[in-house]
């Protein structure tokens, strides 16, 4: 949760600095040109590669192929425009490495890495805090490790004050 935060503090300061330098080195209207440009190619760029994703995952859903890749592929490209509409040289510079299609096949291994490890760690902790009483012989899990299996008899003692 902290990253989201410095991410928003961060990246405006980020920004504007730039537009400040860029701005000093080639002036005001062509800086404006540039964010400007950056924007119609990106917008163009993302409408022919997320049409295109959007044909790879219609092809997928007909069952010839597997559909979480061009989804994931779909998301990444979604948000290279958010990035791209968004006025500033730093957010168009990871927008246009969004629509690397090597950048995106990096990124989306490496989320999916992090979910399948997020997922296994919630797993494997689900059960091994838990005490459970096994009642009537019944056996505990493998993964129960502080749990003991065993049997047990009453005995009734006679008490001593008597």
């Amino acid at each position: 949760m902290w990253i989201l935060l410095v991410l928003f503090v961060s990246v405006p300061i980020l920004e504007i600095a730039l537009f400040i330098v860029v701005g000093d080195l080639i002036g005001l209207f062509p800086t404006l040109a540039c964010i400007i440009l950056t924007a119609i190619a990106g917008t163009w760029l993302v409408r022919s590669q997320g049409l295109s994703e959007l044909r790879k995952l219609e092809r997928a859903v007909r069952g010839q192929g597997n559909p979480v890749e061009p989804i994931a592929h779909g998301a990444l490209i979604l948000v290279a425009g958010i990035l791209l509409l968004t006025p500033g040289f730093f957010t168009d510079g990871v927008g246009f490495l969004l629509l690397v299609p090597a950048v995106r096949i990096v990124i989306a291994g490496f989320i999916a890495e992090r979910a399948l490890h997020a997922s296994s760690v919630r797993m494997a902790s689900s059960g091994s805090g838990r005490r459970t009483r096994h009642a009537g012989g019944g056996r505990a899990s493998a993964d129960d490790a502080d749990v003991v299996d065993g049997e047990f008899e009453v005995i009734d003692t006679p008490d001593k004050d008597r």
